[in-house]
């Protein structure tokens, strides 16, 4: 077993908060070890170098190996490279052959292994709630992730290769965590799943994700509940009274769509048609007054013509969406959609309708944000530079979507909340000076 300084550790996080969160897991598992554990050290210093890798798409892929090589290549100066999470999940195989000079590969959930392995001692996991965690966020707010897997079948999509059928998390347990983080001060929850909205089938027979939220709502101390990653098809439409009723539950929904013609939402086998998206956009639009959809779009899927194409820009200046991304259809190894379409849209093609959809977003973007101007909104301080706090609104999770850059008129401190007038915007931020 390492003694003295040979026992810390350094954790490399690559990919979504799902991956953050178990980084934070196996990160307070050490430290019951005994290990002195950094997370995304600007300079990898410890003997032991864990990297959690992303295997979602080949550019997230491409990151992950590229932060091997680079751990490999610096660990001749001594230490060792350990490789987990969704990459040498899904290539357990290919990958050890291809870069012997990893020491250790382990999968997505081999935690309690890891720390058996490296740290000689498997009791670092015992007797600890399922959900502790060292936490990397700012203390005021944390990823709450409340299942894992995915039952559904989308043609692109690896996710279920790598993470298996959906298993979601008790709802007490749950419970439990939000009171044990408001304990420690967080204020901001935001909920994760790779499909919130079959949260509890598993487990239950039915979805649960309403009552979910109405229990979690009522904790002392939560100022803010966000939701991210639900899924439009059976969407449980009882979570939106819940919304609606809880000042505590952000206006503000994570659902990706990814496409609005009929021929490329069947290709894409995501069981649901242009009109029923429409009709399920408005009746969240009508039942959650003033709430702001994050969706994403993807382009050059197999069977998106020019007539597809401009159907889904169309669509997006329909519904003038508050925050929206994008990306390239990129063909993904073993998939349906690998094994029985062929991927004949020149790459160039994918590209340049991805910056024609982009830019439209942009104008969207910008003229939402404008209409803001001279309203006052409640904005939670994250940090600050010399010139501005940076803070977000109800409607923006961190990291992905706009801040609000606060004039330095009145002391304040992360953490904080304080009602803010929007004086200008642009489409990524808007600027504002706390109300008097």
């Amino acid at each position: 077993m390492a003694t003295g300084k040979d026992r810390a550790v350094d954790i490399v996080t690559m990919g979504c908060s799902k991956n953050l969160v178990d980084s934070e897991r196996l990160m307070r598992m050490f430290e019951r070890a005994g290990y002195k554990v950094r997370h995304n050290p600007e300079r990898l210093a410890a003997p032991i170098v864990i990297i959690n890798t992303c295997g979602f798409i080949g550019d997230a892929k491409q990151e992950s190996i590229d932060m091997i090589l680079q751990c490999c290549q610096a660990k001749r100066r001594g230490g060792k490279v350990y490789v987990m999470g969704c990459l040498s999940e899904r290539y357990a195989e290919e990958l050890p052959a291809d870069i012997p000079e990893v020491d250790g590969w382990y999968g997505k959930f081999d935690w309690e292994k890891i720390i058996a392995d490296l740290a000689q001692n498997d009791a670092a996991a015992a007797d600890a709630p399922a959900w502790e965690r060292t936490l990397t966020t700012p203390s005021h707010y944390a990823y709450v992730k409340i299942a894992e897997g995915c039952d559904r079948h989308c043609a692109y999509c690896a996710i279920p290769l790598i993470t298996g059928r959906y298993k979601s998390r008790p709802i007490e347990e749950i419970v439990d965590e939000t009171r044990a983080l408001a304990d420690r001060g967080v204020t901001e929850l935001n909920v994760i799943a790779q499909d919130l909205t079959y949260y509890g089938i598993d487990l239950y027979g039915r979805q649960e994700i309403a009552q979910l939220v109405d229990r979690m709502a009522q904790v002392s101390g939560i100022r803010r509940i966000r939701l991210h990653y639900a899924y439009p098809t059976h969407f449980p439409y009882d979570l939106l009274p819940v919304m609606a009723r809880h000042a505590n539950v952000c206006g503000y929904l994570d659902i990706a769509l990814q496409h609005i013609s009929d021929r490329v939402l069947a290709n894409m086998r995501r069981n649901i048609t242009g009109a029923e998206t429409r009709a399920l956009l408005d009746r969240i639009r009508r039942e959650v007054p003033g709430i702001h959809i994050r969706t994403t779009m993807m382009v050059g899927f197999p069977g998106e013509g020019e007539a597809e194409f401009a159907e889904l820009m169309d669509f997006v200046r329909e519904q003038r969406f508050e925050r929206l991304g994008a990306f390239a259809y990129c063909e993904e190894d073993d998939t349906y959609a690998a094994k029985h379409y062929d991927d004949s849209i020149p790459q160039e093609v994918k590209e340049e309708r991805l910056d024609r959809l982009m830019a439209l977003q942009q104008d969207i973007a910008l003229s939402l944000n404008q209409e803001k101007i001279g309203q006052r909104l409640e904005v939670v301080i994250d940090s600050e530079t010399d010139e501005y706090y940076i803070g977000r609104t109800e409607f923006d999770s961190p990291e992905v979507d706009p801040e609000v850059l606060v004039s330095k008129d009145r002391a304040l401190r992360p953490g904080e909340y304080a009602m803010v007038e929007i004086t200008d915007a642009g489409p990524f931020e808007l600027i504002g000076r706390v109300c008097d």
